[in-house]
């Protein structure tokens, strides 16, 4: 497998993202990248990014976490920011991201973790969180889902999925921009596209869409099935923030909170802003997760 390493000098000065790196090993010469702020000894909020963005995503509200009294985690996904990046679409699949970020998380022996997540950051963290429900004690979903492949998926999504594999110009950076209703400027739309120097660097995006489960036959689909059963049972927090501009995953936040125990009398909400709501109401993003912690501490 041939690995790429962006160089850490297209990272140098990035508008709004100051924070250190830090690095851990997922597999012998395969490094994840991860955002650690806030004090050490705080209990984690864990915040996953989706597709094709980065940690550089969460942070606005990241600071806002951390200042708080939480210690947040955001992790670059394999394939993408400052994380190492696999050569070939071939190498990625649903179970080699969720080992990697299993590896990770166990690593670090993450304990009472607050699951923050959004795009396929739903996708692999929900059922991380089914599959090692005893290490979360919270879950704040915003424009997200757990496919099964036995629902029909979206028109939209299926010519997301086409583009993807097919056209020969994948634009990182005009593609968050799509999904965000606010005018990014040009520094942050060269951040998103920052980890990404060559069209080699983008194969873990180009993968992304294909592995989204869309037939009940899946690779992935029966995994996803014992997680959800594992979220049925779920009485933890479990809390909706979607937006109100995504037409991919709009009334997801519906069917989960009908589905899962834990949703029940959670504060569920819809925030302004297209399917990168981290873009278009961090502020408000972060005070949903601010306000699940606190009524923890007054509970």
């Amino acid at each position: 497998m041939r690995i790429l390493r962006t160089d850490e000098a297209r990272f140098a000065g990035l508008p709004d993202y100051p924070f250190s790196a830090h690095y851990l090993d997922v597999e012998p010469g395969l490094r994840m990248h991860y955002v650690d702020e806030g004090p050490a000894h705080a209990a984690p909020v864990v915040m996953l990014h989706g597709e094709p963005s980065w940690s550089y995503l969460y942070r606005h509200m990241i600071p806002l976490v951390a200042e708080a009294g939480h210690r947040v985690l955001a992790p670059d996904l394999i394939g993408f920011g400052k994380s190492d990046k696999p050569a070939d679409v071939s190498n990625y699949s649903y179970d080699s991201h969720m080992n990697w970020l299993t590896h990770w998380l166990e690593t670090l022996d993450l304990t009472n973790v607050t699951l923050v997540c959004q795009n396929w950051g739903s996708l692999l963290g929900l059922r991380l969180a089914a599959e090692h429900h005893r290490r979360f004690s919270r879950i704040i979903v915003g424009n997200g889902m757990l496919p099964t492949g036995d629902n029909r998926v979206p028109v939209v999504f299926r010519l997301w999925k086409a583009f993807a594999s097919h056209s020969p110009w994948f634009p990182i950076g005009r593609i968050v921009q799509l999904g965000t209703e606010r005018s990014l400027s040009p520094a942050e739309i060269a951040a998103y596209e920052a980890p990404f120097p060559t069209p080699d660097y983008k194969a873990g995006a180009r993968a992304f869409p294909a592995l989204v489960p869309t037939s009940p036959n899946d690779p992935a689909s029966a995994a996803n099935r014992e997680a959800w059963r594992v979220l049925e049972k779920w009485r933890k927090p479990f809390i909706t923030c979607f937006s109100s501009g995504d037409p991919i995953t709009r009334g997801g936040d519906r069917y989960m909170q009908r589905r899962i125990p834990g949703a029940f009398g959670q504060p569920h909400i819809t925030l302004n802003g297209g399917h990168f709501l981290q873009e278009d109401s961090p502020r408000q993003f972060a005070r949903v997760i601010l306000d699940a912690l606190k009524a923890e501490m007054a509970a």
